[in-house]
């Protein structure tokens, strides 16, 4: 039997992957030698500008950039991370706001202006409360993932080394955008007054949640090894991430796309076929 190909791989751990790196899912026809990367949204530069992996967790705005751009990489319909998004928009309470529909002209902070939780929530206020993206003043504090990019001209950079909660918490921001590490300070609010009730909400109206991070490969191994990709996938889906098929992932990719285009993401919109090239068929 053929030794098992080792494909270097950029993963985060968490209990949908878990099984991955303790290898109670494996496979003889590959091994993933997972790189160190304790924040995963680390990785997503290195893989967009240089390829530097050949399996990649991505965050789905940046990979639909990456492809719009021409960047050699290769969907997978793999969901590593989906969560609803209004609970990390968060402001000072005492101040002016009093929810999401007062945001027009604010200062609001967010680590950078692809950022996907950014995107879901420029397009769920857009969408909500008739507020676009440059009605207010986005203040980012890192250059994109995609190197070939630029921010619009409604968003700002931060002073070099300022902190995102520091400035907010001083009233330089008057909101700001967070990840899955929520700051648990009393004086703190999100921005929507019942953020699970909002998330529902969004849920029913598109019927999905907010899909945040995909798989993606390299062009040339989907290309040159494509058995390796489909194991690639039943080894995801036997860990416990979830494998909706391109018919699953239609209605998040579509939004995605719209909203990608309308904040100025995207130079144009993709066609999902775009999206799924050179992606092999649906597993099994």
């Amino acid at each position: 039997m053929a030794e098992a190909a080792i494909l270097a791989a950029a993963i985060g751990r968490t209990p949908r992957t878990e099984a991955l790196f303790t290898g109670a899912v494996a496979s003889p026809l590959l091994r993933l030698d997972l790189a160190p990367v304790p924040v995963i949204s680390r990785a997503f530069a290195p893989m967009v500008r240089e390829g530097r992996y050949q399996v990649s967790e991505m965050a789905i705005a940046t990979f639909l950039m990456a492809k719009a751009a021409g960047k050699d990489l290769v969907l997978l319909p793999v969901v590593l991370a989906a969560r609803f998004q209004e609970a990390a928009l968060l402001f000072r309470a005492g101040g002016a706001i009093r929810g999401p529909g007062d945001l027009a002209g604010q200062r609001i902070g967010v680590r950078a202006y692809s950022q996907t939780t950014g995107m879901w929530l420029r397009g769920i206020l857009q969408d909500g409360f008739g507020t676009r993206p440059d009605t207010m003043r986005w203040v980012t504090f890192e250059d994109a993932h995609l190197a070939e990019y630029r921010d619009p001209p409604w968003a700002e950079r931060a002073p070099a080394g300022a902190d995102m909660l520091a400035m907010l918490m001083a009233g330089e921001l008057d909101a700001a955008i967070f990840g899955n590490e929520l700051p648990a300070d009393p004086a703190l609010r999100p921005i929507f007054p019942d953020p699970a009730a909002a998330g529902a909400a969004f849920q029913a109206a598109h019927g999905f949640v907010p899909v945040n991070h995909l798989l993606v490969v390299r062009g040339d191994l989907a290309r040159e090894r494509p058995e390796l990709i489909a194991e690639l996938v039943r080894m995801a889906r036997a860990s416990g991430a979830e494998v909706p098929g391109r018919d699953g992932l239609r209605p998040a990719l579509s939004l995605a796309i719209l909203y990608a285009h309308e904040q100025g993401l995207l130079p144009r919109p993709l066609a999902l076929d775009e999206v799924w090239e050179d992606s092999p068929s649906d597993p099994a």
